[in-house]
């Protein structure tokens, strides 16, 4: 690929944003480079944990403009095409059966803060910057917009429309992402963690977790209730689950 690095150690499938000196924009290119990752290290037997991060001091900045300039002048029609492929790599991400974690360290703006609010585990250094400055360009953050919602709720209403940055220690009183580490340590603390889940969990079990955490918010009440017991049956019948219970019975340490 030529805008990613692929690397695949311990059971983690690595992703590597590989445009330091465009501040590793979304370009299409780039974008459908990382769909095609996210499905392949889902297909990947032997990947159980999915890490994305960043060569360069800028983890991405958003949309390539230069790319946007350019499309400005073709039809709609071409236009949503080229728009369709942000909002299917999300989807990807979001509904992805393997655990994604960001390793963010450098500025995430727009789309780039799209990739961290998506992921299932965002760790970020303390100097990283997150926003949404569309709106600052005549812009609306609007796929992004949707999965910002739904993560943190009312209060991507003010930063949506600022469109000002915020720290990461905001960030992370937000909801927007899960931890702030040190540069010095951000990198171990990522690898261990992303090995934590890939020893201490189930694959099965966090992937029917996605699936459950994505179908209940769209269900009213009733749905909601009915699925999620189909959803209990449909994960004790697993073979996961059938080996963890007997595994705790048997009083034999779990290692997955």
């Amino acid at each position: 690929m030529e805008n990613l690095i692929l690397e695949v150690a311990d059971r983690v499938g690595l992703i590597t944003l590989n445009r330091p000196e465009r501040k590793n924009a979304l370009s299409t290119e780039m974008i459908v480079e990382l769909q095609q990752a996210f499905l392949q290290f889902e297909a990947d037997k032997d990947v159980k944990v999915i890490l994305i991060k960043a060569a360069g001091n800028v983890f991405c900045s958003g949309a390539d403009l230069v790319k946007m300039k350019e499309m400005q002048s073709e039809p709609w029609g071409v236009n949503l095409q080229d728009a369709k492929q942000l909002e299917q790599l999300y989807r990807i991400i979001y509904t992805l059966k393997k655990v994604v974690i960001a390793q963010i360290e450098g500025h995430a703006l727009a789309g780039g803060c799209g990739l961290a609010s998506i992921a299932d585990f965002s760790f970020s250094i303390p100097e990283a910057k997150f926003g949404y400055p569309e709106v600052k360009i005549g812009f609306v953050p609007s796929i992004v917009a949707l999965f910002l919602k739904r993560k943190i709720g009312g209060k991507a209403r003010p930063l949506l429309l600022s469109g000002d940055s915020i720290t990461a220690e905001q960030a992370l009183n937000i909801g927007m992402i899960y931890e702030v580490v040190s540069k010095e340590e951000i990198g171990h603390r990522v690898w261990t963690y992303a090995q934590h889940l890939c020893h201490t969990n189930s694959g099965q079990a966090m992937a029917l977790t996605k699936q459950l955490l994505f179908r209940i918010q769209n269900m009213n009440f009733g749905e909601a209730l009915n699925y999620t017991a189909e959803q209990n049956v449909d994960a004790r019948l697993t073979t996961d689950c059938k080996k963890g219970v007997q595994d705790f019975i048997d009083k034999k340490r779990m290692e997955w």
